[in-house]
């Protein structure tokens, strides 16, 4: 499921975590993954990821509501980052540049 995430339909929630240039762990929600990757690396996602690219999606976790990815959301980022990183390698989470997954290259200026 991970691995064609692309193909998510709209409206389908995930909790995502990036991994930035700086080695640093970014989670986050969306519903149209592809487009929230590319505002992320075009500078207009999350605060934290601006300057901090390229980017790169370790991890997508389809979940059945906004609520519920919010939820995972919280409880993801209240995890250590060992704990973090062991959540990604348990689970089906990709490492691939997050520019290419979306299926477009987009500069990181």
């Amino acid at each position: 499921m991970v691995a064609d995430w692309q193909n998510h339909p709209a409206g389908q929630w995930v909790v995502y975590i990036l991994q930035c240039v700086d080695g640093s762990l970014y989670t986050g929600v969306s519903n149209h993954l592809p487009r929230r990757i590319r505002e992320h690396e075009q500078g207009t996602g999350a605060r934290y990821t601006r300057g901090r690219g390229p980017l790169t999606l370790r991890y997508v976790e389809p979940v059945e509501s906004k609520s519920q990815a919010l939820k995972r959301e919280r409880a993801i980022k209240q995890l250590t980052r060992s704990q973090k990183l062991a959540l990604i390698e348990a689970g089906e989470g990709i490492d691939r540049p997050a520019r290419h997954v979306c299926g477009e290259s987009v500069s990181t200026g």
